[in-house]
């Protein structure tokens, strides 16, 4: 038999992002305003609270004024155009009030916490947008186009159409989705797929545009039009995700137009009909602006987002960055996990698992581990890491070879100490008579590990098996999530069903959906919610972006995770500490109570004061106390969240 077997080559450098083109900040006028109005307030509020004199810091409040909040007002009008009371324009009217009777400095606050908020915003779809328009630069723009005499043109990848065939030559991404119909290679297609290792293409097997080719060429006929592309599917689906996903709201934004009705319609009745009943004009507006600064909802707004940012500063100390507030209250609510295998569940590094020497040629798992090292040393294949990278940890030296040799689609051989090591795919053997190594490496592929053969001098001497490492905390991690969801999570990978299954039994889950593409991944997740679930979708790759932007709540794997994916996500695991991802949800929960619990407060304050108002007189140093004395106290309620007894509490389960 041939002492050269087949195997994937050496790939090109794993490329598996796209380049980071991102919006500045500042280019965002929302950013801008929003800056500029901060900057003012803390230079004017330190000036007030010294005892400066009014012509100051009077003028910084007001430009704080104009620049915060000229735009939430002008929004707020354009929505009164369409009979719709917007609270930013209620926001910017009590800021006013509050001005009108010398509360300046409070009007300024709200002024500036609502035009960050916008600004924050802004922020978000703009990255988004980027990372979409990123995605396109996997594709590549230009492909080698075949003629029927052979002769070869460069063309625009979106000039071609089906039935055409292209050459992709070593190192180069392929330009469409297609058929091979001529040579053998390795193909990286962790974009779509999410598959680990690269993947040997041989004729009659089908590619993907955007994937990278290792080192063998590839001629290769066009099946879809490069507008109906995997990868064009996949920026679709982003795109679509994110603008068709239902609008989030924080849970007192969803009651904000009849509470801003309200207090509009109540402010100008108690300004109002006093007035026809020959009340007096200045004791009168000044009830009425009364009545609007202890009823305005700035104690209920900051009752809801100290516990939110508070969580949001408590995750991002122990690495998990939470995107906004509306994330952070989401992901409390979450009944269901969607997990991905490659890079979530595991390392998304392949690791040599087992060293099997057959019994005849008499080699020790050392010596076998030594030899296949050696003829793998020159090869740049992720299997050949593995595989030296084992030895070294195992102390082994890795002696020298001779007439190295790597041909695409087939294997690798090398002379060492004298002998012809070949390593590569047992798929050859299989044709042959039964043999020990033929079942051996049947069994490890059984258990969803890659089978790799070592032959000395055309004879099997032992088989290797190397799958890609499981986290540590991955197990722990299901756990957790399955107690706080009440049901286990489920699988969703690109990977094939037994490597897949073979990871889901050690880690507990029962529910197992492999050989996903993108768009498969997105109608598991959509018939979860159709269910009625609210999922929670965990991913790194491109693959998993158009399911983690079209999940209730997306959180994205940071150190290996692809730039369309973390900002696809709602959310990133910066340290890539997977168990972080149950204690995230915990906390989460912890701060809906504490909403809860401030909302409550702050509707008690409000109420009292109201009435006061309503029913007596209530003086305004008195409304102006009560309302801010109500604003410290939900503040501070809030900010319990901020100690790391919270984060312990909910690492340990008793945040839930």
């Amino acid at each position: 038999m041939p002492s050269t077997l087949t195997r994937p080559a050496p790939p090109a450098a794993r490329e598996t992002v796209a380049p980071r083109r991102r919006t500045r900040i500042f280019a965002l006028p929302e950013a801008r305003w929003a800056a500029t109005a901060l900057a003012l307030f803390l230079v004017a509020l330190p000036l007030q609270l010294l005892g400066g004199p009014a012509w100051v810091w009077g003028p910084l409040y007001a430009l704080t004024y104009v620049t915060g909040g000229w735009e939430p007002g002008w929004a707020g009008l354009k929505a009164l155009r369409e009979k719709t009371l917007d609270v930013d324009l209620l926001m910017v009217v009590a800021a006013i009030g509050a001005s009108a009777i010398g509360q300046v400095m409070d009007g300024a606050l709200l002024i500036v916490i609502f035009a960050t908020s916008g600004a924050l915003e802004a922020v978000a779809t703009a990255r988004t947008a980027d990372s979409v328009r990123g995605l396109l630069d996997l594709a590549p723009t230009t492909a080698t186009l075949l003629a029927d005499d052979g002769s070869e043109e460069t063309v625009a990848t979106d000039r071609l159409v089906v039935g055409n065939t292209i050459l992709v030559r070593p190192g180069e991404r392929i330009g469409a989705d297609g058929r091979v119909l001529e040579g053998a290679s390795d193909v990286d297609q962790a974009t779509i797929t999410g598959e680990p290792l690269p993947v040997t293409k041989q004729p009659g097997d089908e590619v993907f545009a955007g994937t990278l080719n290792g080192a063998g060429a590839l001629r290769v006929k066009v099946e879809r039009d490069p507008s109906d592309s995997v990868i064009a599917r996949i920026v679709k689906m982003v795109e679509e995700a994110s603008e068709t996903k239902a609008p989030t709201q924080l849970f007192i934004e969803k009651v904000e137009q009849r509470y801003s009705l309200g207090i509009v319609a109540a402010t100008v009745a108690l300004f109002a009909l006093p007035l026809v009943f020959g009340a007096a004009l200045q004791s009168t507006l000044l009830r009425a602006m009364t009545f609007m600064i202890v009823a305005s909802p700035c104690a209920v707004v900051l009752a809801t987002m100290p516990p939110l940012l508070s969580a949001i500063a408590n995750a991002g100390r122990h690495g998990v960055l939470i995107k906004s507030a509306v994330v952070m209250e989401q992901l409390g609510q979450v009944d269901a996990v969607a997990l991905d295998k490659t890079g979530t569940l595991t390392e998304g590094t392949p690791q040599v698992t087992d060293v099997r020497p057959l019994a005849d040629p008499g080699l020790n798992e050392a010596a076998l581990l030594r030899l296949a090292a050696a003829a793998e040393h020159p090869s740049e294949h992720p299997l050949a890491r593995a595989i030296v990278d084992a030895a070294r940890t195992r102390g082994l030296d890795i002696p020298p070879v001779e007439d190295f040799n790597s041909a695409p689609g087939t294997g690798v051989t090398a002379t060492v100490d004298g002998r012809r090591v070949a390593v590569g795919s047992p798929a050859r053997l299989r044709g042959g008579p039964a043999q020990p190594a033929v079942t051996m490496a049947e069994r490890l592929e059984g258990e969803g590990r890659t089978a790799v053969l070592v032959e000395v001098d055309g004879s099997p001497v032992g088989v290797l098996g190397i799958a890609d490492g499981l986290r540590v905390d991955a197990a722990a991690t299901v756990t957790a999530l399955t107690a706080l969801t009440g049901t286990a999570p489920v699988l969703v990978t690109g990977d094939n069903p037994r490597a897949a299954a073979r990871l889901a039994a050690e880690v507990g889950i029962t529910d197992v959906r492999a050989g996903l593409l993108p768009q498969d991944k997105v109608t598991a997740i959509t018939e979860l919610e159709q269910a009625g679930r609210k999922v929670l979708v965990v991913g790194d790759g491109v693959n998993d972006a158009p399911a983690l932007a079209a999940a209730h709540t997306g959180i994205a794997m940071g150190r290996a995770g692809s730039d369309l994916a973390l900002e696809s996500a709602d959310a990133v695991v910066v340290r890539d500490e997977l168990a972080t991802i149950p204690a995230v949800v915990a906390l989460s929960r912890q701060a809906r109570r504490l909403v809860v619990q401030n909302l409550i407060i702050a509707s008690v304050f409000i109420t009292a004061l109201v009435i006061w108002d309503l029913a007596g007189t209530l003086p305004l140093p008195l409304g102006v106390a009560g309302h801010e004395g109500s604003t410290v106290i939900v503040g501070i309620n809030g900010l319990r969240l901020l100690a790391n007894a919270a984060w312990r509490r909910a690492r340990t389960g008793n945040g839930q």
